[in-house]
């Protein structure tokens, strides 16, 4: 079953630039997919795309069978809920605590309050951060600051996961902790896209890589 599909999809910007041209692939229910491409290939616009938070200048994109293209703007946070975003602008928010950082979606959306703290915890588990739930983020590390922002998008358990370039400011030896952690919820059945940088890490996990150059399939 396809979680993901573009068809014929191109995202321009004024003074007409294309990010995206002319891409269709599929991404199937519980796949696992690497984005690999130079910096301003357009791996972050396909990612923004598939959330809705771009929409497509022509073509399709759907998601979970929705047209995200034609959803209107009241419609896209129900789509949300079933994706989680980790995206290079962390949006962490320093004033609150790591537990109420990961607690935000779940308010938002109106979660019951008992069930939403079990939420938190067990994803701050997931991620090794349940003993710094008290902490305020600006005393974590670059690796821990990333766990954190993985544990708010997983807390609410979604269908995809999408990561861009996750790891770009992380050490190897953090990279690799943050990709076993996007491995162990693949493991689990969702849905995963990560753009990475590091085509050597990206080889290690054997799974697919869509290579961008351009907008477009590199050749």
């Amino acid at each position: 079953m396809s979680m993901i599909q573009f068809d014929q999809v191109t995202k321009s910007y004024p003074g007409g630039i294309e990010a995206i041209k002319n891409l269709s692939f599929r991404v199937n229910k519980g796949e696992m997919v690497f984005l690999a491409g130079h910096s301003g290939a357009g791996k972050s616009t396909l990612l923004k795309l598939i959330a809705g938070i771009e929409r497509a200048t022509t073509g399709n994109v759907l998601v979970n069978g929705q047209n995200v293209s034609a959803l209107r703007a009241a419609q896209l946070p129900y789509l949300r809920q079933h994706i989680g975003l980790v995206f290079q602008d962390h949006k962490i928010l320093f004033d609150r605590s790591v537990f109420e950082n990961v607690m935000l979606p779940l308010d938002i959306i109106g979660f019951d309050r008992k069930e939403s703290v079990k939420r938190v915890r067990a994803a701050l588990d997931k991620v090794g951060l349940l003993k710094r739930e008290k902490a305020n983020p600006i005393g974590l590390s670059g690796g821990e600051q990333q766990r954190l922002c993985i544990a708010r998008a997983v807390v609410h358990r979604p269908a995809i996961l999408l990561a861009d370039e996750p790891t770009g400011n992380l050490d190897r030896a953090y990279s690799l902790d943050i990709m076993e952690l996007f491995r162990s919820f693949n493991q689990v059945g969702v849905t995963v896209v990560v753009s990475a940088h590091d085509e050597i890490l990206m080889a290690d996990y054997g799974q697919r890589i869509i290579r961008l150059a351009h907008g477009q399939f590199a050749t």
